[in-house]
């Protein structure tokens, strides 16, 4: 009698040794890159149709500030490109007169040079004409230079309205509040009506389908686990209660750190940890911040 239940005892002693053998290596919480939105431009909240818990798509319109001010700015840009456009010289038209008048005075002094050839006429009229063609020329260069610099001062301001036109018509593309990336709101911090300043936060988003687990292991299992690894991963809803997922470890941090207070690792005992991503693809289950599972 005393031998059987001295068997029972071993064999109640072995059972419980078994039961506290972990069936997984790591553990930590489950986590999503998270964004929050800002607003680029100052005015009122026209249209925000954000609401906590929305699935956004990635470049999906939420929301509108006002774009008054903005196209005004642009209408007043453009009417003064115009009054620019006008007051740009018609150069051939201005300084026709003036070839005119040198083409008739190269005439004069051909014509001259002829009759002092001839001694038909005296060498000072060839020298007045020739001075009247150098003095035409002079006026007729002077002219071009003094329209070629007014063209291009006025081209150079028209260059500066079409720059501040475009930098106009990228505020108002900035007016239209986008969403960044896909997800999930997680939270909205202002409502339709009010007024934004640029740098307030408008709301965030998570992408909650490619989320990862942070987990934290020692230096002993950090032999064992590489980038790329595939592992499986315990979603933890508590009371045994668990999903299983497959992971891939997606990064490793290269500096210890001292073990978090609410992560349980391998070795307790073990002061320094290291940090590890285990991406997985959530099928809607799995929440920020519950606890999880990994098993290399």
């Amino acid at each position: 009698m005393k031998k059987i239940f001295a068997l029972a005892s071993v064999a109640l002693v072995m059972a419980a040794c078994g039961n506290n053998k972990k069936e997984y290596d790591a553990t930590g919480t489950f986590e999503a890159t998270e964004t929050t939105v800002f607003a680029e431009q100052n005015g009122q909240l026209m249209n925000f149709s954000v609401n906590e818990g929305d699935n956004i798509e990635a470049d999906a319109e939420v929301g509108l500030i006002d774009t008054t001010q903005v196209w005004l700015k642009i209408q007043q840009m453009g009417a003064t490109k115009e009054v620019y456009q006008s007051q740009k010289p018609d150069m051939e038209a201005q300084i026709a007169a003036t070839r005119q008048q040198l083409a008739k005075a190269q005439q004069d002094e051909q014509r001259y040079r002829e009759l002092v050839a001839d001694g038909a006429a005296p060498s000072k009229m060839l020298d007045d004409a020739t001075n009247q063609v150098k003095v035409l020329q002079k006026q007729l260069a002077a002219q071009q230079s003094a329209l070629s610099t007014n063209t291009r001062s006025l081209d150079k301001q028209i260059a500066a309205t079409d720059v501040q036109v475009s930098q106009l018509f990228d505020q108002l593309k900035k007016c239209h509040i986008k969403a960044p990336t896909k997800g999930t709101v997680l939270e909205k911090y202002v409502e339709r009506g009010e007024f934004v300043a640029v740098g307030k936060p408008l709301f965030k988003i998570a992408d909650t389908e490619d989320m990862y687990m942070r987990a934290y292991v020692t230096s002993a299992q950090l032999q064992n686990i590489k980038l790329g690894q595939k592992v499986k991963v315990f979603a933890d809803y508590g009371d045994d209660q668990k999903k299983e997922y497959d992971g891939t470890i997606s990064w490793i941090s290269s500096r210890s750190e001292f073990t978090p207070k609410t992560i349980l690792t391998d070795d307790e005992r073990a002061d320094l940890v290291y940090a590890v991503k285990v991406a997985i693809k959530n099928d809607g289950f799995v929440k920020i911040g519950m606890y999880g599972e990994v098993k290399f």
